[in-house]
């Protein structure tokens, strides 16, 4: 990690006068590394300000030099949780970078054997679900499947258990296939779709850190999708994690990358395969 100027003048909070100093911000920035593997750059100060104040306010604390101290005099503490929690970026979408879905649902038809699909940045649940519905048109119900969703983030993972989406959410997803994997909310509800059970069922949600010296994950899988986490990683750490993947993907597995990603350069342990996808080399 870069060293962190002294230049820029701290963040301040008109209601209770709360001070990001540069080297509370230079300490969290080194914490969320080495514990999430997540690199924030400079720009990220006021995000980390308005992120984390809240945590500071609730715990009573003065600065946010306390609050550090609390981490790292307790590497136990809950509130390391909390920490990552809000310091996690949450975007996603359902079937969203929708070229990947058609590719998968060709790569998995005509197969007999049970499916497995690892989703590993889940979030709140729009792209696990939208693999497994994706997965049910083309398997029918004949051919067992399962995704497996994980993320580090448990409030989002909490969300995504719950499947409830608001109807604007679910704009991008046809009427048909609407009707056929949700169910529209009414009284209380109304404005609100929650996944159909015929899906959920097919969807495990497990908290996971990637950069965690040990995944409770086993292979193999049919397909990975590590869409849009990458790009938090430096490059170390994405290959890193991209050596550990290869032994969990089938001989012919898929790897899906986000639409910013590319692996090619980072691990030679994958070849590109089409429009941000990869297989296994050799």
């Amino acid at each position: 990690m870069n060293a962190i100027s002294e230049a820029p003048s701290p963040v301040v909070s008109a209601q209770r006068e709360l001070v990001l100093a540069p080297r509370d911000f230079h300490r969290i920035r080194e914490l969320i590394y080495r514990h999430a593997g997540i690199v924030l750059a400079e720009h990220k100060r006021e995000m980390v300000y308005g992120r984390l104040a809240r945590r500071v306010r609730a715990l009573q604390l003065h600065c946010f030099g306390d609050y550090v101290d609390r981490l790292e005099a307790h590497p136990a503490d809950a509130e390391w949780q909390h920490f990552i929690n809000a310091l996690t970026t949450n975007l996603t979408a359902f079937f969203r970078e929708p070229h990947h879905f058609p590719l998968l649902a060709r790569h998995v038809a005509g197969r007999r054997d049970r499916v497995r699909v690892w989703c590993a940045a889940a979030s709140t649940g729009e792209e696990p679900y939208s693999i497994a519905i994706t997965l049910r048109e083309a398997l029918g119900e004949q051919v067992p499947f399962e995704v497996l969703a994980t993320d580090i983030d448990t409030d989002a993972l909490a969300r995504a258990r719950q499947g409830v989406y608001r109807l604007e959410q679910l704009g991008k997803v046809d009427a048909e296939r609407l009707r056929r994997n949700f169910l529209r909310g009414s009284g209380g509800m109304a404005g609100y779709a929650r996944v159909r059970p015929e899906v959920a069922q097919h969807v495990s949600f497990s908290p996971l850190n990637l950069v965690a010296g040990r995944w409770p994950v086993e292979g193999p899988f049919d397909a990975i999708f590590t869409r849009n986490v990458m790009i938090y990683f430096d490059q170390s750490t994405q290959a890193r994690i991209l050596e550990r993947l290869a032994p969990l993907l089938k001989p012919d597995g898929l790897l899906f990358a986000g639409h910013s990603e590319s692996f090619s350069y980072v691990s030679e342990r994958f070849r590109l395969r089409g429009q941000t996808v990869y297989t296994r080399a050799g």
